[in-house]
């Protein structure tokens, strides 16, 4: 299941076997700036350098302008202005519309080098002379959607930025990015970078509110493929970590895998967790409402009857702007909701 809940193949063998714009005039414009001094650095026509979350110090003569990201890591940045010359993993749907993953990225102004897991043009990679590679860390040192196979031949081409976003709270991979779009040229006090963050921590006040108030809701994260039902761990996850943390209650599988991500079920099994609310993976990988109305398992759970399902960006783009709706989508749906479990 694909990052702990859904259906490409292994986190590599469990998780994955289950997932700038060429010369951003921005960075030119911006050169760089420093995040908190210890890990990032930037200096237009001068030295470059920031320190990922494998500790690998990734330096430059400038700031790097031809950028390659997951396609996350894409949206994260694009928040903050920073483009992307190419992007893999999930971008475009099968219609032809960006995936829920693109966030505000253009996905017609990109190179798009894969868009489903294993798929990463390693030629059409090379063509982009890229300057710096961007992915997020679902596992220690392990780039998310860049191929076993060929990761030697694709790290070899640029240096590389790893995010972690496991083992951690929500906050942290959000600081995270931010110091890296920083040192790439973004201007953090912006008025628009100011006001996501507001509404941000606005929208955690208010879920924090809810959840006091909720009287024992229970939710549980889960994801749908069509051989298997998904719980999720709350400390699989740097969003449910942090919901938690603001005391949404949520379902704790007792039985979950080795990595400690979530627990399967068959469909028959579905039902083995009550929940009030059922916060449903969203992503195009995992089976969305209309194709699991035909699981009769899934039409039964109470949740789904009382209408209580709300959608789960389980890999959010890691920025405030990214965030801050998913928060309050979780806050109305707890505030709206009814005990029926």
């Amino acid at each position: 299941m694909n990052r702990a809940r859904t259906a490409p193949p292994s986190r590599r063998s469990i998780l994955a076997g289950a997932a700038a714009l060429g010369a951003g005039t921005l960075l030119t414009a911006c050169g760089g700036g420093k995040s908190d001094g210890s890990d990032a650095s930037g200096g237009g026509s001068g030295s470059w350098s920031f320190k990922d979350d494998r500790g690998t110090t990734v330096k430059a003569d400038g700031v790097p302008e031809k950028i390659v990201a997951f396609i996350g890591s894409a949206a994260a940045l694009k928040d903050y202005g920073i483009e992307c010359t190419g992007v893999f993993g999930p971008t475009k749907a099968a219609d032809g519309k960006p995936d829920v993953q693109a966030g505000e990225v253009d996905i017609d102004k990109v190179t798009v080098l894969g868009n489903a897991w294993g798929e990463f043009n390693v030629e059409k990679y090379a063509g982009l002379q890229p300057e710096l590679l961007i992915s997020n860390m679902f596992e220690k040192n392990t780039l998310w959607y860049v191929p076993e196979e060929s990761k030697k031949k694709i790290t070899a081409l640029a240096p590389s930025i790893g995010i972690s976003t496991v083992g951690v709270s929500l906050t942290t991979p959000i600081r995270r990015y931010a110091q890296l779009a920083e040192s790439l040229g973004a201007d953090l006090k912006s008025e628009k970078a100011t006001a996501d963050k507001k509404r941000f921590e606005e929208a955690s006040a208010r879920l924090r509110r809810a959840a006091k108030a909720a009287g024992g809701i229970k939710v549980l994260a889960c994801s749908g493929s069509p051989d298997l039902f998904y719980a999720s761990t709350p400390s699989g996850s740097a969003d449910l970590t942090y919901f938690k943390e603001l005391g949404v209650d949520l379902v704790e599988p007792d039985n979950p895998d080795e990595g400690g991500f979530f627990e399967s079920l068959s469909w028959e099994n579905a039902d083995k967790y009550k929940a009030d609310i059922l916060f449903l993976d969203n992503r195009s990988s995992a089976l969305q409402p209309k194709a699991l109305a035909k699981k009769p398992t899934w039409a039964k759970l109470p949740a789904v009857e009382a209408g209580q399902v709300v959608g789960w960006s389980s890999e959010p783009r890691y920025s405030y702007a990214g965030c801050a709706p998913l928060i309050e989508e979780l806050a109305k749906a707890i505030e709206d909701a009814k005990k029926i479990v």
